[in-house]
């Protein structure tokens, strides 16, 4: 019955008229009970459709982002993951930038056990970059320079 309530606060899940929002401020990560929470399992999303804008050219930056994670007491929601990715459309940032508020959002909304965030973006000027951010920080311990 708990997870029935809980269920019952997601608030774009099989809701059509909702409509994305305009920036990654304005999106909500949603989350529901871990059915699991006393295994360490892997979840892991992929999406191939994300776009962020670069802050100096303006030019779309198109990129796939893969978003593995070990939940603990919440899991995040799918529909409401696509929302908030979606809502990178106009975000001018870097791309280094971009995936680490990304993870830090999705630290923020679930608090998971582990996270990796994975964002591929494609070739400009023939270079393609990839980044990657990791919670836990395995180098949080070491010296700052």
């Amino acid at each position: 019955m708990a997870n029935a309530k809980r269920a019952g606060r997601l608030t774009l899940l099989g809701r059509s008229e909702v409509r994305l929002p305009a920036s990654p401020g304005e999106a909500r990560l949603e989350t529901f009970p871990n059915p699991a929470p006393s295994r360490n399992y892997r979840i892991h999303f992929e999406t191939d459709d994300f776009t962020s804008v670069c802050p100096i050219t303006g030019q779309p930056d198109f990129a796939r982002i893969d978003i593995d994670y070990v939940p603990d007491r919440l899991c995040v929601e799918s529909k409401s993951l696509k929302f908030y990715l979606a809502s990178y459309r106009n975000e001018r940032a870097f791309n280094e930038a971009v995936t680490n508020r990304i993870l830090d959002d999705f630290i923020r909304a679930c608090a998971p056990r582990e996270t990796i965030v994975t964002a591929q973006f494609s070739a400009r000027g023939g270079i393609a970059l990839t980044v990657r951010a990791e919670y836990p920080d395995k180098n949080a311990s070491r010296d700052k320079e």
